[in-house]
């Protein structure tokens, strides 16, 4: 019984000490499965450490942001110089950066300020309004034409049928005019008046209706062009030097007067001489400055300036007229079919006409400077 005890003791000795080897090896896996985590803490860790080399790596594009910027300010420094010294435009445009690499946009200009950039807007709008003031417009259009009434010509009966082309028919017994084919004339008229201007032709005014006599002397005034108001001289384009003498005896009275010489003839023959210039300032005033026969002239009311036309043609001298449903169209080198006893359309014409005029005048004074 004894042995039997003992080796049920040894059995149980040797079944127990495996049995805690075995646990001792679970112990131990577990504590090595333990050691395997801490890699594990370790890694995130890790990334914990990359993210902050991340938020480093950042730090350095704040640095080269701030270090663009300290670049970009000493350079706009040197600009506000060459801005005061206008001399030296081309070196400064030389030495200073692309816009690219300043990182602004192609239509400024580098290192310009806002008080600079409105200086600047202000001196383009006043060019802007001299170019107006030097260059007005020498149209006019067909809305303009008709408020002021140049589409009605003269009765059905009374018209002239040369006339037919420039007419777009007639309503209540008048005929009406094609207002584009006057808009077209008058573009002609215009163009041809600024280029005999600048060429230095001398151009006649001749207004003799009541209507357009005030507007063509004012016009002429202005532009220092001479001008007929009163009535067409007769022979001053066929017998020029006959009608010369006539300038010539109105400029020396004039002259004399002016500087006293009358005052030693008696009064009435002091009122006599008053008589005589009074008479030839009226007739032939607006013409005194003419120094030889006109080359150019422009007559508001061709039916009426028979004369003055049919002078004209005979002599190879161009006419620019207003040209109604009445009236001769065939003498006339550049025609403007329209009415001509509407007084806002003789108003448009003058003044049209007139700045073409001085537009010429303006590009020969340009040639001779």
């Amino acid at each position: 019984m004894a042995t039997k005890a003992k080796e049920v003791a040894v059995t149980t000795k040797k079944e127990t000490k495996p049995a805690v080897v075995k646990n001792s090896g679970e112990v131990k896996k577990v504590v090595k499965k333990t050691a395997v985590k801490k890699p594990a803490v370790v890694k995130n860790s890790g990334e914990a450490k990359k993210t902050v080399k991340k938020t480093a790596v950042k730090k350095p594009a704040v640095v080269k942001d701030s270090g663009e910027t300290k670049k970009a300010v000493p350079k706009k420094a040197p600009v506000k110089k060459i801005v005061k010294k206008s001399d030296k435009s081309e070196i400064a445009r030389s030495s200073t950066p692309r816009n690219d690499d300043l990182g602004m946009d192609s239509g400024s200009e580098p290192g310009m300020t806002d008080e600079v950039k409105i200086e600047k807007t202000k001196v383009e709008e006043k060019k802007v309004e001299v170019v107006k003031k030097e260059y007005p417009r020498t149209e006019t259009s067909i809305e303009e034409l008709f408020e002021a009434g140049a589409h009605f010509g003269h009765v059905v009966k009374k018209w002239n049928p040369k006339m037919k082309k420039y007419l777009w028919g007639a309503k209540n017994g008048i005929h009406i005019f094609d207002l584009e084919k006057t808009v077209a004339g008058v573009n002609e008229a215009t163009k041809a008046l600024t280029e005999m201007a600048a060429a230095g032709k001398r151009i006649v005014l001749v207004g003799t209706k009541r209507q357009v006599r005030a507007m063509v002397e004012e016009e002429a005034k202005r532009l220092n062009i001479p001008y007929i108001t009163q009535r067409w001289m007769g022979g001053l384009i066929t017998n020029w030097k006959q009608l010369k003498l006539t300038l010539d005896r109105l400029n020396s009275l004039k002259s004399k007067r002016e500087l006293g010489q009358l005052k030693k003839y008696t009064k009435k023959e002091q009122l006599l001489f008053d008589k005589e210039i009074n008479k030839l300032e009226r007739i032939v005033g607006g013409i005194a400055s003419l120094r030889e026969a006109p080359e150019v002239v422009v007559v508001f009311d061709t039916h009426k300036e028979k004369l003055a036309v049919k002078e004209a043609s005979s002599r190879g001298v161009q006419v620019v007229g207003l040209v109604d449903s009445n009236a001769n169209p065939d003498p006339i080198d550049y025609l403007i079919p329209m009415n001509d006893d509407s007084a806002k359309g003789l108003e448009i014409l003058v003044r049209v006409l007139g700045q073409a005029i001085e537009n010429g005048q303006k590009a020969k004074k340009e040639v001779k400077n």
